[in-house]
């Protein structure tokens, strides 16, 4: 499962550096670091949305750092 997770200037403002730090966390704790591939990416391109721009596999979400957790937990072990 690829994940990507934008650092361009909105998202970095947004809280995208706390959004990666749970995320790597979580990965680590559930066992998953060899079926997750967690990536960075400048602008994804939808700067007006609320949160991080983080994308699955293609699909695209927006993520706030006080949501990454259940984010994580539908989206990511969701779909293990």
């Amino acid at each position: 499962m690829r994940v990507t997770i934008c650092i361009g200037s909105a998202c970095h403002l947004k809280g995208s550096r706390e959004v990666i730090s749970q995320m790597q966390d979580l990965v680590a704790q559930n066992g998953l670091v060899d079926k997750v591939d967690l990536n960075g990416a400048f602008c994804s391109g939808n700067c007006v949305k609320e949160g991080v721009c983080v994308t699955v596999d293609g699909e695209l979400y927006s993520v706030k750092p006080e949501e990454a957790k259940g984010f994580f937990e539908k989206e990511i072990l969701g779909r293990m």
